[in-house]
């Protein structure tokens, strides 16, 4: 994983894509700098221009701005849409005068509890910008964290009111044991507010160093399963791993006394994710031959669509044989962008 690339072709396409803003569509999220960023890290620098000009007809222009978010009354425009480059502005005002670290120690806690907003893919994007910056920190890198910072506090959408289950002693056993919502939910939103029961897991942990390696666990329990359950929903069922991932990516940034309750809240965002797209049933999964993880990462790209190559991304960090299959098992289940 070249996480050290200094092409400059990273910095370019982030420069070229804070120019749109973070969604399209009316809600639905601009994947172009999570992309990016993956395919950067993984060597494959030379792809990120061509993959933005395809992507490009998907790009919408930033929103316009409502009004200040201040130090004073930031509370009051938290999870406010409309105030999307508001809060982008705010970032860039608080990290130009302020190390990228400790502003992220100070907002992780306020923003974590809402990291649902989005379809999780607020928590993803300061992931991929986070894991930009401890590669190298320049001023583009600092601008998306500001933009992934100001996206998740605007779509900041907590969830309440969830009655417990009895949990598992894995993370894989408990996922296994969520329950499905009912049918008949269509949008995220809906789906959301539609779960109300999640099984118990690692509720206990208050440990740093254990809440890693669960936090670790879960992502490796995730990922492979969306080998098996990712005909379920097979875009969206990507987020009950690129969502924890996106926080395990963000732990050695911030500090430890975070980490166990970074640990809960990425659970009940898997948890959720898993119960409001579940397949009726798993199937069996035998890849048509073993593949390198290169191979893997190329057909991601020949594919070309956000969220394989995001799967891919999570695949290739966990590294074993069953999550590059479940990558692979998106590439064939996966509709082909329409560019």
């Amino acid at each position: 994983m070249d996480l050290s690339d200094t092409s400059g072709q990273l910095e370019e396409a982030l420069e070229r894509l804070h120019a749109s803003g973070p969604e399209r569509g009316g809600w639905l999220s601009n994947h172009a700098p999570m992309v990016v960023e993956a395919l950067a890290a993984h060597g494959q620098s030379g792809a990120v221009h061509r993959w933005v000009d395809l992507y490009q007809d998907k790009l919408e222009d930033f929103p316009d701005r409502v009004a200040p978010v201040t130090d004073a009354d930031w509370a009051e425009a938290l999870g406010d849409p409309r105030r999307i480059a508001d809060w982008t502005d705010y970032f860039s005002r608080t990290l130009a005068d302020h190390p990228w670290r400790g502003v992220l120690a100070e907002w992780w806690p306020r923003l974590l509890p809402g990291l649902y907003g989005g379809a999780t893919h607020t928590v993803i994007r300061v992931g991929h910008a986070v894991r930009a910056l401890e590669a190298g920190e320049n001023a583009p890198r600092i601008t998306e964290l500001a933009h992934a910072l100001g996206y998740w506090a605007a779509r900041h959408q907590p969830v309440r009111g969830i009655t417990t289950l009895p949990g598992a002693p894995t993370a894989g056993a408990a996922l296994d044991a969520v329950p499905a919502i009912e049918p008949g939910h269509m949008g995220f939103r809906d789906r959301l507010t539609a779960v109300r029961r999640l099984p118990v897991w690692a509720d206990d942990v208050t440990d740093p160093d254990t809440a890693r390696a669960r936090l670790t666990e879960l992502v490796h329990a995730s990922t492979h399963r969306y080998a098996t359950h990712g005909h379920g929903e097979p875009t969206m069922l990507v987020h009950a791993a690129t969502a924890p991932n996106a926080v395990l990516r963000t732990l050695d940034s911030l500090p430890r006394e975070l980490w166990a309750p970074s640990l809960h809240a990425a659970w009940t965002a898997s948890a959720a994710v898993t119960a409001m797209y579940a397949p009726q049933a798993p199937v069996t999964y035998t890849p048509p031959g073993r593949l390198t993880a290169e191979e893997i990462l190329e057909r991601a790209l020949a594919h070309g669509d956000e969220h394989v190559i995001k799967l891919t991304d999570t695949a290739l960090d966990v590294g074993d044989d069953l999550a590059l299959a479940a990558a692979l098992r998106s590439v064939e289940m996966s509709e082909p962008p329409a560019w």
